[in-house]
C-alpha cells in the first residue's frame, strides 16, 4: 500500500464541543484539544493512477466541513464516503460547492443513506444535463457492505457495524479502517477488518448508551481486532478533560483531536 496521510478534521458528538449553553469544564476548557468539530477525516494516498499523484478521500461531511476546510486547507477531494445519514455526518454537503473547480465527484453510501440524501438535497443530485449553475457538482452512489470500491487507483472496502438498531458503513483503506457512530458489529463484519494496523473508532463517554460505544467500549474493541494503534472519536462533553482522559488510557489507544495528522 502506497504512503497514506490521515487528517482528523473533527473529533467531536453531534452538538460539538463546546455545546451551545454548557459551562462545563470540558466547554469551557482553554486547551484546542477540548474543542470539537463534528466528525470528518480527510485520507490521501499516494496514487499513480492520480493526475495529481494523491488520491484524497473525505470520510463523512459533516455540518463543520466549511470551517475545516478553512482551517486545514482547500485542495482536490476525489471522492466521499458516508456512514449514514444523519445530520452530524451529511450536513457539510452543499459545502462542496467550491471543489466544483476541480471538477465532477462521487459521493458514496448504502442504499438507505442515498435515498434519505436524495429526499433531503435533491437539487445536489439531479443529472448533470439538468443542474442549475452554483450546485455541488457531485454524483451519488450506492454501495454493498464487503464490496470494494475504486477510487482512483485506491480500494475502499465498505463495512456494516450497527448503530444501534440502524445499519450503518465503516470504512477501511489498507491497513487503514474508520468506523463511528458503532454500538455493535457482526462477526462475519468484523472479519473484515483483520489485519487492520490503525482503527478510528468511536467512544462517546464513560457512562453507557444505547447507540454508541464507551471509550471502554471503543479500547476493548480495538484490542479484539488486534489494531496497533486506536484514535477515539467522536467524543462528547461528558467525557472529561483530554489532558486528563488520554493520560488513563492503555499504551497505543489515544483520545483523537481536531486537526490530528498521521502517515501510514
Amino acid at each position: 500500500m502506497s504512503e497514506m496521510t490521515v487528517t482528523l478534521l473533527g473529533t467531536g458528538t453531534s452538538c460539538g464541543v463546546p455545546q451551545l449553553g454548557c459551562t462545563c469544564p470540558v466547554c469551557t476548557s482553554s486547551d484546542p484539544r477540548d474543542s470539537r468539530l463534528r466528525c470528518s477525516t480527510l485520507v490521501e494516498i499516494d496514487d499513480d493512477q492520480s493526475e495529481e499523484g494523491v488520491t484524497r478521500i473525505l470520510l463523512d461531511c459533516s455540518p463543520d466541513f466549511r470551517q475545516q476546510m478553512l482551517r486545514f486547507g482547500f485542495r482536490k477531494i476525489d471522492a466521499i464516503f458516508i456512514s449514514h445519514e444523519h445530520y452530524d455526518h451529511v450536513g457539510g454537503i452543499d459545502d462542496i460547492r467550491p471543489f466544483a473547480v476541480f471538477g465532477d465527484m462521487v459521493i458514496y453510501g448504502d442504499e438507505y443513506c442515498t435515498t434519505h440524501l436524495m429526499e433531503r438535497i435533491p437539487y445536489c443530485f439531479t443529472p448533470k444535463d439538468v443542474r442549475y449553475p452554483g450546485v455541488p457538482r457531485i454524483d451519488l452512489e450506492a454501495v454493498d457492505p464487503g464490496v470494494p470500491v475504486r477510487v482512483n487507483g485506491v480500494e475502499v472496502l465498505p463495512l456494516q457495524v450497527m448503530h444501534g438498531k440502524l445499519p450503518i458503513l465503516g470504512f477501511r483503506i489498507g491497513k487503514f479502517a474508520y468506523v463511528t457512530d458503532m454500538k455493535t458489529i457482526e462477526p462475519d463484519q468484523k472479519k473484515l477488518l483483520d489485519g487492520v494496523s490503525c482503527l478510528i473508532v468511536n467512544g462517546l463517554r464513560h457512562d453507557p448508551h444505547p447507540t454508541h460505544q464507551t471509550v471502554e467500549e471503543a479500547v476493548a474493541f480495538a484490542d479484539s481486532i488486534q489494531a496497533e494503534e486506536a484514535y477515539i472519536i467522536h467524543m462528547s462533553h461528558h467525557l472529561g478533560l483530554h489532558s486528563e482522559e488520554d493520560a488513563k488510557l492503555p499504551p497505543n489507544r489515544h483520545l483523537a483531536y481536531d486537526g490530528m495528522t498521521f502517515s501510514l
